[in-house]
């Protein structure tokens, strides 16, 4: 019998069954004040003692009494009788009520002359100024910030009552690995947990990590009382959708009840809550972008709403570089990245696969579609919520094109300069058109080993005649790539994997094809694409296929044979106005640094004779070269 979903409930209403459901634990911990960073005050905070104690000096000077020094002028200073010399932070003794600085005196002999009255208190912290024993210093709820710890050790307070929830985490499934194990075929290692016991202790909460569990509802069962026992929450990973080894929704049932199973939300939808011993019991599905997504917008919630300190949200307008489709019905969340061009932050999607973690390690915010939605146009303005510091955006150069593992290598040589590269994987065309509409920095292209005119006219065939400068990061080694070194000979004998008709290496296959008269239909999977080279080279390491275009460097990082065919050159556009902004002046030398070409040398497949040269194409397609600086030569 096929299983199904009980019933598709609203993100909203899921929800409000879940922080309406379970009252808060009456749980507190005792943090020392030095570890107390972001965790919510739960118990108010009062002063030890006074700050300062003491009447003490805001100056170096002399302590005087304000009496004595009545009628003080230029032309009739006064000699002090009765004085202490003090400095900044001494105390003031009992007798006197107010300090003069040092700058203000003369000394005739051993006294002191000052030539200015000086008023009561005048350069005196009286005690108690800062804060008065027993005063409140943090009320119930605040979350602490790095600058209060320091408040509160002067104030004497060495630890505080913070708000806190134990929370168990139990990963299941039989293709699970623990971490630092090499998972052989059909196994993944499990990481899932170790995210979410990372992102809920930043609430304050107490994370209790489970053994793996086999998918046995037996064995889950056994965990899940213990863990329920333990905890005031309990998370299981995995299990939750509607598989013939998902067996977390049988055993909630079993030991409790089953509050729902399926949200109309994407990515997660097999979501579920049971209540056991009047304990939340979440289940989170297996795939890692939907885990990381329902983590944020289901169990931060609850704890929230326990008064944990929510996770910090940063929402940012930005025009979005590519359309984002959605479902009706359904709210879904979108991985972006998000990067400022002039005036205007740029945000483009990411894949949206559940499984598809890489997603959420490049971008750097999310966009969440409601379910009255069915997506948002190209161009169109919109809110998201960044994941990341808001100040990097402005440290960001966006790429769209080719990614090749020698812009991923440049990327972490600007990275020590404090400069962010985000490449997404577009295609020639594509990342044309996104430097046409300026939703990109540069494009990064890969072109076909022509003579310069013809790249000139390639170019400008998508491009307004504008000015246009080209920087040569490396020649690129083109070839077959194979378990077997398959050569072009044996094309159609094998299954083959093609990258996309907009780019370079397609560009010299079909050429090829050409030459010899081979026609593509006789190609078993010419019209089976992918994204680009790399993809091409994973598909034949994992036996989707026997043979496809790629570079040596890839196929090598691969361990796969390669058979040389052409090169390509590798380049990064970009408008000629572009050349003052701070993050193409910090690019340009890494570039051209003697460091570069040995990273590429070490890596292989790349020729590095011209890299770091940079042209200018006009708008008449002239070409000019120019200097590092980018000044003509």
């Amino acid at each position: 019998m096929v299983k199904r979903y009980l019933k598709l409930i609203s993100l909203e209403e899921a929800r409000h069954l879940l922080t309406t459901s379970f009252p808060p634990p009456a749980m507190t911990e005792k943090v020392p004040v030095t570890q107390s960073l972001g965790r919510v005050v739960a118990v108010p905070v009062y002063a030890k003692y006074s700050v300062p104690e003491v009447n003490i000096s805001a100056m170096d000077g002399i302590a005087v009494r304000s009496r004595d020094t009545i009628g003080a002028t230029d032309r009739k200073p006064v000699t002090l009788e009765h004085l202490s010399r003090v400095n900044t932070g001494n105390i003031v003794p009992p007798e006197f009520d107010a300090v003069v600085m040092i700058e203000d005196t003369w000394e005739v002999g051993d006294r002191f002359q000052i030539r200015k009255s000086a008023a009561p208190w005048q350069h005196v912290r009286p005690a108690g100024e800062d804060i008065r024993e027993g005063r409140l210093v943090l009320p119930r709820g605040h979350e602490i910030r790095a600058f209060d710890i320091g408040a509160l050790a002067t104030y004497g307070v060495t630890s505080i009552d913070a708000r806190a929830a134990d929370v168990g985490i139990i990963p299941t499934g039989t293709e699970l690995v623990p971490l630092g194990v090499r998972p052989g075929p059909g196994q993944v290692v499990e990481s899932n947990t170790i995210m979410a016991q990372v992102f809920l202790s930043a609430m304050g909460s107490r994370c209790t990590r489970y053994p793996i569990v086999p998918d046995d509802p037996d064995l889950i069962a056994e965990s899940l009382e213990r863990a329920v026992r333990e905890n005031d929450m309990v998370i299981i990973s995995a299990g939750s959708s509607a598989g013939t080894r998902d067996f977390t929704e049988g055993v909630i049932r079993s030991l409790g009840e089953l509050i729902f199973h399926g949200v109309a939300v994407k990515p997660g939808k097999p979501v579920m809550l049971g209540k056991i011993d009047n304990k939340p019991v979440l289940g989170l599905p297996g795939f890692p972008l939907a885990a990381q997504s329902m983590l944020r917008e289901f169990a931060a919630p609850l704890l929230e709403s326990w008064g944990l300190a929510p996770p910090h949200r940063h929402t940012v307008k930005v025009r979005l570089a590519q359309a984002v489709t959605s479902d009706l019905g359904f709210d879904e969340f979108v991985p972006v990245f998000v990067g400022r061009i002039r005036e205007t932050c740029w945000g483009t999607p990411h894949a949206r696969g559940a499984g598809v973690q890489m997603a959420t390690v490049k971008a750097n915010a999310y966009v969440h579609v409601p379910p009255l939605a069915e997506g948002f146009e190209a161009g169109e303005e919109i809110d998201v919520f960044l994941t990341t510091d808001p100040g990097s955006i402005d440290r960001t150069l966006i790429l769209s094109g080719t990614l090749d593992p020698a812009l991923e290598e440049l990327a972490n040589l600007v990275h020590d300069r404090g400069l962010f590269i985000h490449a997404s994987t577009t295609g020639n065309i594509g990342a044309l058109m996104a430097l046409k509409r300026r939703s990109c920095h540069a494009a990064s292209l890969s072109l076909p080993a022509l003579p310069v005119m013809s790249e000139c006219r390639f170019l400008m065939q998508h491009l307004p005649a504008t000015g246009l400068v080209l920087i040569h990061i490396a020649d690129v080694e083109q070839g077959i790539v194979s378990q077997d070194g398959i050569t072009i000979e044996d094309l159609p004998k094998v299954r083959w994997i093609n990258t996309r008709k907009d780019t370079s290496m397609r560009m010299v296959f079909d050429s090829l094809l050409s030459e010899r008269g081979i026609e593509p239909a006789t190609i078993n999977g010419y019209h089976h694409e992918v994204s680009g080279p790399q993809a091409v080279a994973a598909a034949v390491r994992n036996g989707f296929a026997d043979a496809g275009m790629s570079s040596s460097g890839i196929a090598r990082a691969c361990g796969l044979r390669f058979v040389p065919v052409a090169h390509e050159h590798l380049e990064l556009a970009f408008h000629h106005d572009m050349l003052t902004d701070p993050r193409i002046a910090t690019l340009l030398p890494r570039v051209n640094s003697p460091e570069f070409r040995h990273i590429l040398g070490k890596i292989g497949g790349y020729g590095t004779g011209e890299t770091g040269k940079i042209r200018l194409l006009g708008a008449d397609r002239t070409i000019i070269d120019l200097r590092p600086d980018g000044i003509a030569q």
